[in-house]
């Protein structure tokens, strides 16, 4: 199994980043996940729900069903955020183009985490497209 097949496998699926404003890439992924139909669970410490979905504050609190987490954070964001996946026990991290940091990559393969972060992005693996 890929890199990619193994992340979509999780039972539920987490997005750092994830914004309530929807013109951003951190709004975008959620939905594409919703229009996939699968359980996806926002992460931003400063909205209570985005797009009808109740966040949570940090991945620390995400509950433990979630193996799979979309980062859509600056880099240096992104290097606090796999440290807590590893801590939460989350398997698969993909992340967006932009939010890549060597040290996060290197973190995630030292630590056994499944990490795609090839400049792949997850809205065209799964064909997402804006609802009018």
């Amino acid at each position: 199994m890929d890199a990619i097949d193994q992340f979509l496998a999780a039972p539920a699926f987490a997005v750092a980043g994830a914004s309530t404003n929807r013109d951003k890439y951190g709004n975008k992924v959620l939905r594409c996940y919703m229009q996939n139909n699968k359980k996806v669970i926002p992460i931003n410490p400063r909205a209570e729900t985005i797009e009808g979905l109740p966040c949570v504050a940090s991945v620390l609190d995400l509950p433990d069903e979630v193996a799979s987490l979309s980062i859509i954070t600056p880099p240096k964001i992104t290097e606090q955020v796999v440290a807590q996946a590893a801590e939460k026990g989350i398997k698969n991290v993909w992340m967006q183009p932009g939010a890549e940091s060597e040290a996060a990559v290197q973190f995630c393969h030292d630590n056994g985490i499944n990490v795609i972060a090839d400049g792949s992005c997850i809205l065209v693996v799964l064909h997402y497209h804006e609802a009018h």
